[in-house]
């Protein structure tokens, strides 16, 4: 989609938005731990919700490619290039939509019996 939406190959070797330099290494352990953390915090409502479950699987399996990414090359490879917005990849949105699934199922009320 020309103007909208074009391809590019970005070698990205830094975390979010250029967060922590290009430490491979420092951002597969902090991958690492962010799992563990929101797993470990979130126990209970991916537990109850399948909004969650499938939430945190998108999250997880987004940080899983990004890790393997970065063992294999050392750098994340980003292609999905929006007009006026990050070059991302799919990794990347599932990530983001595992996120927006996880607090949307954090935020609604319980059912009632």
């Amino acid at each position: 989609m020309p103007g909208l939406l074009d391809f590019a190959f970005n070698p990205n070797q830094h975390g979010a938005m250029g967060l922590f330099g290009d430490r491979p290494a420092l951002l597969i352990a902090l991958a690492l731990a962010v799992l563990a953390l929101l797993g470990y915090l979130l126990r209970d409502v991916v537990r109850a919700s399948p909004l969650a479950q499938v939430g945190f699987g998108l999250v997880a399996g987004g940080a899983i490619g990004n890790m393997w990414d970065r063992l294999i090359h050392g750098f994340v490879v980003d292609f999905i290039a929006p007009r006026a917005f990050y070059v991302f990849n799919i990794a990347d949105a599932c990530i983001s939509v595992g996120m927006a699934f996880i607090i949307a199922a954090a935020m609604r009320k319980p059912a009632t019996s």
